[in-house]
């Protein structure tokens, strides 16, 4: 009953969004709307932590790792509810938008969150196939949002790629069913694992090949990445923050669940090696692109697809590498949102994405560039923060199982680093243009990404007893 009040919650905010023409009516439904998921998301991490999986109806299943994700999309959605209020009013005050463009945004962001959820909770694998193609539909509007040729490029580039890879998932995914032997049932996640060792295992490795093309375009793996600057530097801040922090991880709870089919049917080491070749490529491909990039929303991009390629590389080592690479997608998520938060600031402040465009962000914005360079440092895996530690568990283990891969891995992490560092460097600092006045904009724009800062460090240190059960038992139950 609470993950239909959470999701239904979503699709009232939505309805009522476009059809009541009034603005604060859109946003508080929304709000009220993230404030019941998180609540909702909280209530079903205690229930599985305390009585295991969680089935309100037949067509659900809510393990460890779907509810962990719940709480990573609820929290990262109201965070950019908060965030998303002030920054469209103050793009509608500076003509960027008008007025309808604000409940347009909350009518889509309304059901994304909650094609998200749908998609993650779902027993039936072509069910949650179906409501991710849902999240590719909702969001491609929203990278168009600005009606720019640019933005409309974008989306298209972003609609083509993701259905395309969605569709050879969808066709990995009929593959899985073959190892249901018994017809006349609704074939569940838990159908396909116990009888994957039914099939001829040639099948089940064509079609773990297939949905990690397909899902890991979602994720945004090399080589099925491009969509993703050209999607990050044009879409809304605050929708950066939702494709990053949200989107990544359904779409690696739905990769992990037909990895571990595989892996009972064929043996662990044949979607290892699919994940770790990927994973390598990922971080090779961020490490090449990240110095030559000259929009600072696109340099999220390439850093997420960094991260995308950590985590990948922590799934096929496995043991303490599949613990770190979950705590990693969650610190991730946090942080990256902070990020993007923190880059919406800087482009109301300045009217421009580009690198070179932002100067003395230390003078002009002191707080945003605090926010800024702390969540870069984080991102970057620097201590004290807890992506120091992921990475460093992932590394750990896979010197035991890749030596020669793991240091590729290491000195690309290197380079994004010092990439990276460069890039903000110069925002930071430097001359502040003329025409720019000093200032933050709206003391509500900073509300979020030092929530999402403090979470991160206090995550660091402190992990709650709930969220450290739900990846023990996450790890526990998907590994062989």
């Amino acid at each position: 009953m609470v993950l239909f009040i959470v999701i239904l919650s979503f699709f009232v905010a939505s309805a009522l969004s476009l059809i009541i023409r009034k603005r604060f009516v859109a946003g508080v439904a929304s709000l009220i709307a993230s404030f019941i998921s998180v609540i909702g998301a909280i209530y079903i991490c205690l229930h599985v932590v305390s009585q295991g999986e969680y089935r309100p109806f037949s067509f659900t299943l809510i393990d460890p790792l779907s509810a962990l994700t719940v709480l990573i999309i609820t929290f990262v959605g109201l965070m950019t509810t908060i965030y998303s209020l002030p920054y469209l009013n103050r793009e509608i005050d500076k003509k960027i938008i008008g007025p309808t463009r604000f409940r347009q945004y909350f009518v889509l962001t309304n059901l994304f969150m909650a094609f998200m959820l749908l998609s993650v909770t779902a027993a039936n694998p072509i069910a949650a196939w179906i409501f991710l193609e849902g999240t590719t539909l909702s969001t491609a509007f929203l990278i168009s949002f600005y009606n720019k040729p640019s933005t409309i490029e974008a989306a298209w580039k972003y609609l083509i790629i993701n259905s395309t890879g969605l569709l050879l998932g969808f066709f990995g995914t009929l593959l899985f069913f073959t190892a249901s032997a018994e017809g006349g049932s609704i074939v569940t996640w838990e159908t396909l694992l116990q009888q994957a060792q039914t099939v001829d295992p040639a099948i089940i490795k064509i079609a773990f090949v297939f949905v990690l093309i397909g899902f890991g375009t979602k994720v945004g793996l090399a080589p099925m990445h491009t969509w993703k600057p050209d999607a990050y530097s044009k879409a809304p801040a605050p929708i950066g923050a939702l494709l990053s922090g949200a989107l990544m991880p359904v779409a690696f709870t739905l990769i992990l669940k037909f990895k571990h089919i595989t892996d009972a049917a064929v043996g662990v080491s044949f979607s290892s090696q699919l994940l770790i070749s990927l994973g390598i490529l990922s971080l090779v491909v961020a490490a090449l692109s990240i110095f030559t990039v000259r929009n600072y929303k696109r340099l999220l991009g390439y850093s997420s697809i960094e991260h995308a390629g950590l985590i990948a590389l922590g799934f096929g080592v496995g043991g303490i590498g599949m613990f770190a690479a979950i705590l990693h997608t969650m610190y991730h998520s946090l942080i990256k949102s902070g990020l993007f938060y923190a880059s919406g600031n800087l482009l109301l402040k300045y009217n421009s994405a580009h690198i070179v465009g932002v100067r003395g962000a230390s003078k002009v914005v002191p707080v945003t560039a605090t926010l800024l360079v702390i969540g870069v440092l984080a991102a970057t895996g620097l201590p004290p923060f807890g992506l120091f530690l992921t990475e460093l568990y992932i590394f750990s283990r896979g010197i035991a199982v890749s030596p020669i891969i793991t240091i590729v891995a290491i000195v690309a992490v290197a380079l994004i680093f010092v990439g990276f560092l460069r890039h903000v460097s110069r925002m930071v600092f430097g001359e502040q243009p003329e025409e720019v006045k000093e200032g933050e904009l709206n003391k509500w724009l900073l509300v979020p990404p030092i929530v999402m800062v403090l979470a991160v460090l206090i995550l660091s240190f402190y992990i709650p007893p709930f969220i450290y059960d739900l990846i023990q038992a996450s790890v526990k139950e998907y590994s062989l």
